[in-house]
Order: structure tokens, then sequence, then C-alpha cells
């Protein structure tokens, strides 16, 4: 278990696209979000929620933090669980990817680099939502939030900004597409029953 890096759930999405908060969902006999916490609570001796409906969350038993900047997309998230943990790095995990595994987050909290953020470029996509980030850029984010309109496509656009190191995970044993599945509509939520089913 580590202890000098914090565990970050990011739980702050409108989750417009999926007229429902996709963090409640159910596959199998959880909830994402708890099968999100589950998986980061035994991985990391602190972890953290982030979202701007603290109150649907209570339950948990986890401390949780409201964007500092609301509504200003996934970047706002990082920036606020930068500012209130109490480790230098943190790792972030979004209730997007609700099939993500154990080796693979610890595969990228060892994966040893100098740069202050480390991520996977996966199932053909860059998945910042699952990664490191240090309190080194934290100055950089906030200028970043507070000078420009941030929407989810700035937020790769910041990322172009900083120095990050992007891993490319295909040929390790336990990797697959699915670990990045992302959930954001209906049908997405349906494809995502079929694989647990078919995994279980």
């Amino acid at each position: 278990m580590y202890s000098d890096i914090t565990g970050v759930i990011l739980a702050g999405g409108k989750s417009s696209r999926m007229g429902t908060n996709k963090s409640f969902l159910k596959i199998g006999n959880q909830t994402i979000i708890e099968r999100i916490s589950d998986l980061m609570k035994s991985i990391f001796s602190e972890v953290i929620i982030i979202t701007n409906s603290p109150d649907e969350y209570k339950f948990l038993n986890i401390p949780i933090f409201e964007d500092i900047y609301k509504w200003k997309g996934p970047l706002a998230g990082i920036h606020s669980a930068l500012v209130h943990s109490a480790t230098e790095k943190i790792f972030v995990l979004s209730c997007d990817v609700p099939l993500m595994s154990r080796e693979m987050v610890e595969y990228i909290v060892n994966y040893k680099c100098e740069k202050p953020i480390v991520f996977c470029e996966a199932a053909g996509y860059h998945q910042p939502l699952v990664g490191v980030y240090s309190k080194v850029i934290l100055s950089e984010v906030e200028n970043f939030i507070s000078t420009t309109e941030v929407s989810d496509k700035s937020f790769h656009h910041f990322l172009k900004t900083v120095e990050a190191e992007i891993i490319h995970p295909e040929k390790l044993s336990f990797y697959k597409d699915e670990l990045f599945f992302n959930v954001n509509r209906p049908e997405d939520f349906e494809k995502l029953k079929k694989i647990f089913i078919h995994n279980n």
C-alpha cells in the first residue's frame, strides 16, 4: 500500500451525456463509485474524492473536496486534488473508467521517470484521467484555469504545455483495452455490463 501518494477519485462531472450520475450506476452488485473506491482504498493509504455534489458521496466515509474553480472540467478537479492532498504526488482515477485494475494502477504509479505527469496512451487515446500528477505543476494548472476558458479539449491542450511521460502499456501481460473503457453515454453503459458479465 502506498503512503507517499494520495489516491484521488474524480467524481465531479455533470454526466450530461448519460442523463444520470454515472457514479451510481451498478455493475454486478456494486455501483461504479463503490467499485472504484474499494480499488483505490486497497492501493493507497490516503484516498480523497473530488466532486461538486459532496452530499451524494458522504456514505463512502472518504474525505471529500469540491473544485476550487467550479465547472471548469477535469483539470479543475486535478487542481483541487493537488491543493488538498497531503502528499507531493497524487494518482487520479476518474469515475468514467470503472474497469481499471490494480495491476495497471500500480504499474503507472511505479513507472520510473522524472516528469511531473505520467499517464497512458491506451485503447487508441491519451488517458490523462488515469495518471500521476505532482504538486510542482500546481501554479501552471492554476494559471491555465484562471486565464483560459477550460473545457475537456483545453485539458488536452494544457497537457501539451507541460512535461508529461506517456506510457504505452499494450505489451504488458495484464493489459486489455477494456481497462480504459470509458463510460459516458447510455450505450456505453450497456456495453460495460456485457464486458463485466463476460469477465465474471
